[in-house]
């Protein structure tokens, strides 16, 4: 086992905790920035060092298509190549190859995809995905899943629990780094709490450095999503690292803190920069509005990133969607925005304020107090009182932040 997971503090089941890592240690909760093929876009190494943040996530699937995995392996790794002194972690692969590629199939050897070269059907196994991101090199590496969307029904998704714990088994045995590289498994169950449970038993048992909670972020009720999220986090060890994938929307990352997750990641950040939107404490601001055009302001008052110390919104709105600076401006205050969330996480629950931090942070986001009424049954269930901040709510207000 290659980490140490130190809590640092606690409320109720949010808790702040230092994660040391092969090559950095961390302070959670904390944000991952997607990094598909070892870059951020438009964002420079040095530049996300600058914003504080503390681990990379890169895509194995890509990685392996273009340089490839060997490439990386001969040039002394993923961390060298692009740069990047700080933590690293790697997904499976097998996402990507069913969300993005046709006739992918999934049995008991593994993922069989169509070839994005020669169209020619191709299989990544458990063992295979391992294999690859040990020539990768990431601090933290996750096991090949049986995926599928929380939206399926049916015998499918018992199926794919069984078949995710019978591949950690083989991930474990392929896994020829466990000194340097961590292998997290992934609880998956869908929305059934009896499925949930027997996957984070059986993943327990491993006795792995870290747990994964996977399969959400997929179209589900917000009200079904908090719920897997606290039944698992209730359910994994106290000391071990617990990470929420997919999850990018600040209001998610809030909630899924108090219900005792320490990690995260998802392109939404970057992906909205790209798109003329820039997230602020009220929620977010759409750049591209003609409003914007001749706003003197910052994008964010409060904010103290480089971006919102330099530029207007009407210099953004000209280059937004237009100019590649727009979008790399909007990606570095918006990766900003979710580095400091992150600090001030972690900070107000060593400070003993947690529950002063989340109402602060929901009453910006919902002024008038509309507070979504699964934000409310989830913060009861975490014990944090948010009644100062919350009207009478009604199941129409139940929107995505």
């Amino acid at each position: 086992m290659a980490l140490r997971f130190e809590i640092l503090g606690r409320f109720n089941r949010a808790r702040a905790a230092q994660l040391t890592l092969p090559h950095f240690v961390c302070q959670t909760p904390l944000f991952m920035p997607v990094g598909t093929q070892g870059t951020i876009k438009g964002l420079a190494t040095s530049q996300l060092e600058e914003i504080g943040c503390q681990i990379i996530l890169g895509n194995t699937y890509h990685l392996a298509l273009r340089p490839t995995s060997e490439l990386i392996d001969e040039l002394g790794g993923l961390h060298k190549f692009m740069n990047w002194p700080r933590a690293l972690l790697t997904d499976s692969g097998g996402f990507q190859m069913v969300s993005l590629l046709h006739l992918a199939d999934i049995t008991e050897k593994g993922v069989t995809f169509q070839s994005p070269v020669d169209g020619k059907p191709m299989l990544l196994t458990p063992e295979e995905s391992i294999q690859i991101q040990n020539r990768i090199g990431a601090d933290i590496i996750m096991a090949l899943d049986d995926v599928v969307k929380t939206t399926i029904t049916g015998p499918r998704i018992e199926e794919a629990m069984y078949r995710t714990l019978r591949w950690i088994d083989r991930c474990i045995a392929a896994h020829s780094r466990p000194h340097e590289q961590n292998l997290f498994g992934i609880v998956q169950g869908g929305l059934d709490p009896v499925l949930r449970d027997i996957c984070v038993r059986g993943l327990v048992d491993r006795n792995l450095p870290g747990y994964a909670i996977g399969g959400l972020a997929g179209g589900e009720s917000k009200d079904s999503f908090w719920r897997v999220v606290a039944q698992c986090t209730a359910a994994l060890p106290e000391d071990k690292p617990r990470y929420v994938m997919g999850v990018g929307y600040p209001l998610d990352i809030v909630v899924c803190s108090a219900l005792g997750a320490d990690m995260y990641d998802c392109v939404y950040p970057t992906r909205t920069a790209r798109f003329g939107t820039a997230l602020v404490p009220e929620g977010v601001l759409k750049l591209k509005h003609k409003a914007m055009a001749d706003d003197t302001r910052p994008i964010d008052p409060t904010c103290a990133c480089m971006v919102c110390k330099n530029y207007s919104r009407a210099y953004i709105h000209c280059l937004v969607t237009k100019d590649a600076m727009g979008s790399q401006l909007l990606s570095y205050h918006n990766l900003y925005y979710m580095m400091k969330l992150s600090r001030d996480l972690h900070t107000s629950i060593v400070e003993e304020r947690f529950p002063e931090f989340v109402c602060t942070f929901l009453l910006k986001m919902f002024p008038e107090g509309n507070v979504p009424e699964w934000v409310c049954n989830a913060m009861e269930v975490a014990g944090i009182d948010i009644s100062s901040c919350c009207a009478p709510f009604s199941s129409s207000q139940d929107l995505e932040s």
